[in-house]
């Protein structure tokens, strides 16, 4: 089994074993800090660019991800979809998938559990897959599960299939950013895209 962490934006990484399959999320985790919880990675016209949602109270240790309220003191939500605007207007499927993004940063969430699960929601059913289960209690990882909560170290075993970014005329390709990435490039085939990919053992 792979316990996956909820994550803002999710990565193709983390969309590579939803499709493996066995996959359960873990909402009853704690908190933690510059982690995918509540940061993404998008590809800007100058290199990768991170995305973070501010939350309230985020120096608290062992703050249970479930209590992590979102922090609308800041104008967050307009940066962000300014940056994602900005990035992917360009992109083949930006036009078709916009509508289902913009919600996200007009509308506020007060946790960022839930706020969290409904952009992988969102992204799962644009891609054909099924969001995997969801535990409200912390998942007490087996000898023989994958455990992608830890912050990763470097070295992922993660192999990411390229595919045509929307700056590969000037940028290198740069692998496994969010699962938006790929979605405004390769629209409906994303899902195969992560069939290539190889994810961590």
């Amino acid at each position: 089994m792979t316990i996956l962490p909820l994550a803002y934006l999710p990565s193709v990484e983390w969309f590579a074993h939803v499709r493996r399959g066995d996959c359960i999320i873990d909402a009853g985790e704690h908190f933690v800090k510059r982690s995918e919880r509540n940061r993404a990675r998008i590809l800007a016209s100058d290199g990768v660019m991170d995305l973070s949602v501010h939350v309230c109270h985020a120096d608290r240790p062992h703050t249970p991800m479930r209590s992590v309220r979102i922090d609308y003191s800041k104008r967050w939500q307009h940066q962000h979809w300014g940056a994602l605007v900005a990035s992917y207007k360009g992109s083949p499927y930006f036009e078709h998938y916009a509508p289902l993004f913009e919600p996200f940063y007009r509308r506020e969430w007060e946790f960022l559990a839930d706020y969290d699960l409904e952009l992988a929601r969102m992204l799962c059913a644009q891609a054909g897959l099924t969001l995997p289960p969801v535990s409200e209690r912390y998942v007490e990882a087996g000898p023989d599960d994958l455990d992608l909560r830890p912050k990763r170290k470097k070295g992922s075993a993660f192999v990411a299939e390229p595919y045509v970014q929307v700056f590969s005329d000037r940028l290198p390709f740069a692998p496994n950013l969010s699962f938006a990435d790929l979605l405004f490039a390769e629209g409906p085939a994303s899902a195969s895209v992560l069939g290539y990919c190889l994810p961590a053992k």
